[in-house]
């Protein structure tokens, strides 16, 4: 059975405070999709997202505390079937461990605030630093710039 969105307290576009909180609360707040890639390291397929080919102009924010993560005029089309971005919104909106899952070495992207696992970074992006952020969709909340510039 899918849990809808539930309401979840941890959330917030403004608070960046980190957020350690037990995989439990997690699963009570998250819905099952965005619980199974955010806590559990899942991924979506490629090319199903609902932002891979999305050119909407605003902000990303995690899906599963609200931080900040990358803004539409980072965002490019990679041709990998995930949103891609070549760099967050700030340093340490996102944070990075290396994840020697699946046979590869890669390093993963974590949010900053409540450590949801984001997707990948490689080394194959754009100038200025050649950095490719794949992220997926599901994990990710879009805020358009008309809805942010009206608060």
């Amino acid at each position: 059975m899918t849990r809808g969105k539930p309401v979840n307290p941890y959330y917030s576009r403004t608070d960046t405070a980190k957020l350690e909180l037990p995989d439990s609360i997690w699963m009570n707040v998250l819905s099952t999709e965005v619980y199974r890639v955010a806590r559990g390291k899942g991924t979506e397929r490629a090319f199903s997202g609902k932002y891979w080919d999305f050119d909407g102009n605003g902000t990303y924010y995690c899906a599963a505390c609200g931080n900040a993560l990358f803004r539409s005029d980072a965002k490019f089309a990679s041709a990998c079937g995930w949103p891609s971005f070549f760099e967050p919104v700030r340093k340490d909106g996102v944070s990075y461990e290396t994840d020697t899952s699946h046979g590869m070495v890669r390093t993963e992207v974590l949010c900053g605030r409540c450590g949801a696992h984001l997707g990948h970074v490689f080394d194959d992006g754009p100038p200025p630093d050649g950095r490719r952020f794949c992220m997926n969709s599901i994990v990710l909340d879009f805020e358009p710039a008309d809805e942010i510039e009206a608060r």
